[in-house]
């Protein structure tokens, strides 16, 4: 159900920008936005506690936000918090980001890695990401699991290429338990 809510809003808000012909400043609100949210989880609390009054939440909401953010944007958080949707905030602007970066042709890659890679060796997965993909830019994300052994997983959306060494000793240790001897 959440997810089904994140996308609706989500969504709304991407066409709301797309129309408007304001994916970028959106874009850029949006992601100050989310780091002010997470940087401040106490006003999430707020927005979300059931004994304070939906009024009440709308002129915090007014207050805090009165120009610093757009009309639209403002508009649209009321419309959240007047809907009782306040604790899918970040599935929805999540949500949002990605569908502008997809409209931007922008891939985000999560790489992870045994050993912490060289700049040379993460910029040259990323321009074989970008050769193999439809993707004009990557947004790389690399992490190091010291438990893969060697190798890498690579994650672009709900792709998944995992050439751990982790993962192929696993797989081969299936294959050795489905042996009857």
């Amino acid at each position: 159900m959440a997810k089904l809510v994140s996308k609706t809003y989500g969504e709304a808000l991407f066409e709301l920008a797309v129309e408007e012909g304001k994916e970028d400043k959106f874009l850029e609100e949006i992601t100050a936005l989310k780091k002010i949210l997470d940087e401040n989880p106490d006003f999430g609390k707020l927005m979300n506690h059931p004994k304070i009054l939906k009024e009440e939440k709308l002129t915090v909401l007014n207050n805090v936000f009165k120009g610093r953010v757009s009309d639209e944007l403002k508009g649209f958080l009321h419309l959240i918090v007047s809907k009782d949707r306040y604790g899918e905030i970040d599935g929805i602007l999540d949500y949002f980001v990605s569908e502008v970066k997809k409209l931007k042709g922008i891939g985000i890659a999560y790489v992870t890695t045994a050993i912490a890679l060289s700049e040379a060796k993460q910029k040259e997965i990323e321009a074989r990401l970008l050769a193999t993909t439809t993707y004009k830019k990557m947004e790389m994300h690399f992490s190091v699991d010291e438990d893969l052994i060697g190798g890498m997983i690579i994650r672009i959306g709900d792709r998944i290429v995992d050439s751990s060494i982790r993962t192929s000793l696993f797989e081969m240790r299936k294959q050795l338990l489905k042996i009857n001897v």
